[in-house]
């Protein structure tokens, strides 16, 4: 998936869980969608997101 973050390995991104949600999704409806997906794969979709968000990447200087 192009290095993106994937659930479980599946072929599904936390781009696209989020993705949805933000879309106005409900996990009911992304279920429906993904039926192979869980209820807990999509609050660790979040939660990776609202982590990732919070991350500060530094530059690293050489020298």
């Amino acid at each position: 998936m192009g290095g993106k973050p994937c659930i479980r390995g599946l072929r599904v991104t936390v781009g696209t869980v989020v993705g949805l949600m933000a879309s106005g999704r409900t996990i009911e409806e992304i279920l429906q969608a993904y039926p192979y997906l869980e209820v807990a794969d999509i609050y660790a979709a979040l939660t990776y997101a609202a982590w990732r968000v919070e991350e500060i990447e530094v530059p690293l200087i050489v020298a």
